[in-house]
């Protein structure tokens, strides 16, 4: 073999050098995008730890807010649900929209005039029993919302945590979000059935001479004495199934912030709230307590059946010395064969400018607090 010259050899050696490091910085590309690759997948699916305890007071504030700025549309909600102020209380919707010929035209209308009839029934209320009256069953509505949100929050952030790092490798998922809404959701409604109980028990007392309830603690007496510790759970049967309600709305909700948190690291390549101006991190917390308010409206409409049942359980109205309403089924088909299936959304349009403006307040509020609160 002739031997080669140092200028061969350092011909060969620059000829070999690519071929000497290709397999490192493969190897090396490799990783680096394997890393990046999940480093997008954590920003996307991961979510940061926040203290339970953090959940339940949020919570318990964020409620308490929506509920305070929304209570007289529950008064209005509440009447217009049960059928003692049906008759005082009348829709003439049908009769302003026969002649139209058109859907959308009609939708819109009748959606118009509940509004009305719905700022109507609050002036009425105004009226006839005061300023005060427009928040009948407030205490008890505070005393069930706090406990409330802050037991929900608390049992959806604990449990996503759990079934998260249980069943999905600590990622996030929709069927994660389902199991814990739907626990949130169950636990929420059988602690808190009889505060709610008491409190449209409340708000369905009439004022003046017929008022039956000194106040809500009186309530609470009367409740117990003539029947029984059980009768503080009626309607629990529709609290189960209007926690569907809850499930719905944190399914969407989940998704949609999902969808913003995307667009966000799309758009800034993070998430990082720090990187971002007053104004961005402003814009996008508007956009995720818009989601509730839409998640919460979407939900309310296809779940609504279940309030009216729940109220009408819960008022226990007696007809020829016997109660009217005995269980879950037997209500429902009750209501629909004496007032039809359009009674099942009597009190919809309060409800829902209740309740839509509620969720953006109340997850907007839960929102901040946590923030806050996690840099304790």
């Amino acid at each position: 073999m002739p031997k080669k010259t140092i200028e061969e050899w350092t011909d060969d050696a620059i000829e070999s050098t690519p071929y000497l490091a290709s397999d490192e910085k493969s190897a090396s590309f490799r990783e680096s995008t394997q890393l990046n690759q999940q480093d997008t997948e954590n920003k996307i699916e991961g979510h940061p730890t926040v203290k339970p305890w953090v959940h339940f007071v949020a919570g318990g504030i964020g409620g308490m807010a929506g509920a305070i700025v929304t209570c007289p549309f529950d008064l209005v909600k509440t009447r217009l649900q049960s059928d003692v102020y049906k008759n005082v209380y009348k829709f003439n919707a049908s009769s302003h929209t026969a002649s139209s010929n058109f859907k959308i035209v009609q939708i819109a209308s009748q959606a118009g005039l509940h509004f009305k009839e719905t700022c109507g029934i609050l002036g009425n209320v105004y009226r006839q029993e005061g300023f005060r009256s427009l928040f009948k069953g407030l205490g008890p509505n505070l005393v069930g919302v706090i406990p409330a949100r802050s037991i929900n929050f608390f049992t959806y952030g604990t449990t996503k945590e759990l079934y998260s790092k249980a069943f999905n490798n600590g990622q996030e998922s929709p069927l994660i979000h389902l199991m814990s809404a739907a626990t949130a959701g169950w636990a929420t409604s059988t602690a808190t059935n009889p505060i709610w109980m008491i409190k449209t028990r409340v708000q369905l007392d009439k004022a003046g001479t017929t008022r039956q309830y000194a106040n809500s603690w009186d309530c609470l007496k009367s409740i117990i004495k003539h029947e029984g510790v059980r009768g503080l759970y009626k309607g629990l049967s529709a609290s189960y199934l209007g926690s569907v309600e809850g499930i719905l709305q944190w399914l969407l909700y989940e998704q949609m912030k999902l969808m913003i948190k995307t667009r966000s690291i799309e758009k800034f390549g993070h998430d990082d709230e720090k990187h971002k101006s007053t104004g961005e991190r402003v814009k996008e917390w508007c956009q995720r307590s818009g989601s509730a308010g839409l998640a919460k409206f979407i939900a309310s409409i296809v779940t609504y059946p279940h309030e009216v049942v729940r109220t009408r359980l819960r008022q226990s109205p007696v007809e020829n010395g016997k109660i009217k309403y005995t269980g879950l089924l037997q209500s429902f088909r009750v209501i629909i064969k004496e007032e039809g299936f359009k009674s099942m959304y009597s009190g919809l349009t309060p409800h829902l400018m209740r309740t839509v403006p509620n969720s953006i307040i109340m997850f907007g509020t839960w929102e901040v607090v946590i923030r806050l609160l996690s840099q304790i």
